[in-house]
């Protein structure tokens, strides 16, 4: 990402331009999650998480769940709107924030290295792939593959806006972009697609408008490669 795209969404933060931040847990976390059968105490990884609300939820399933965040006013607002009292330290480059099952590494996503990660088990993407400008969006996976074990999966959720995507009962369509970029390393598997408008009223309500498509992303094996 440049200087100029990370100071446009720290900026945001500040000017609490927040329209994108949901203010429910994402319905459709809820709904695929148990699918992926994670074990209690598996490490979940949230990458550009904002103040997420699904980070609670994924902790309340008994997850440890680390996620990132380039903005120190979002990681706050998160631990304060929570009434949760982290403990903070430097790592690296980053600033960790921790209280109990939920920690947030301050700092730039593109900057995070592997050692400073940690063990991995699954990546929650709600959005952060489809939330970057195109041409960032090659690099945020090259260095997803750099900082992530080959072994771990991924729960990825795209939103497209309704006006430029139009809309198919195609549901088994994946999406050319997804199968580019994960393609080469992972089986990609399209579990939904739906549509949230105004007819969807609590969603809407929530923030969730948009045209949704939910994939489980495994590792390829050697004879799949």
């Amino acid at each position: 990402m440049t200087g100029r795209d990370n100071a446009l969404w720290l900026q945001f933060w500040r000017d609490r331009r927040t329209d994108f931040h949901q203010i429910a847990v994402n319905s459709l976390l809820a709904q695929f999650w148990p699918s992926l059968n994670m074990a209690h105490g598996s490490r979940v990884f949230v990458p550009l998480c904002g103040k997420s609300l699904d980070m609670l939820w994924l902790a309340e399933q008994g997850h440890q769940v680390i996620g990132v965040e380039l903005s120190e006013v979002a990681v706050k607002a998160f631990f304060k709107e929570n009434r949760l009292r982290p403990v903070r330290r430097r790592l690296g480059k980053f600033t960790l924030w921790r209280s109990g099952r939920l920690s947030i590494l301050c700092g730039d996503y593109f900057a995070l290295t592997a050692a400073e990660l940690g063990q991995i088990d699954t990546v929650y993407d709600r959005a952060a792939l489809t939330a970057l400008p195109e041409d960032i969006r090659g690099q945020y996976v090259s260095q997803l593959r750099r900082i992530v074990p080959d072994t771990a999966t991924i729960l990825l959720l795209t939103a497209e806006d309704l006006e430029l995507e139009p809309v198919s009962d195609e549901t088994d369509d994946v999406s050319d972009e997804v199968i580019a970029l994960y393609g080469k390393d992972f089986v990609i598997e399209l579990s939904h697609v739906q549509r949230i408008d105004e007819a969807d009223s609590q969603a809407f309500a929530a923030g969730e408008a948009g045209l949704y498509k939910v994939f489980h992303l495994s590792s390829k094996t050697p004879s799949q490669a």
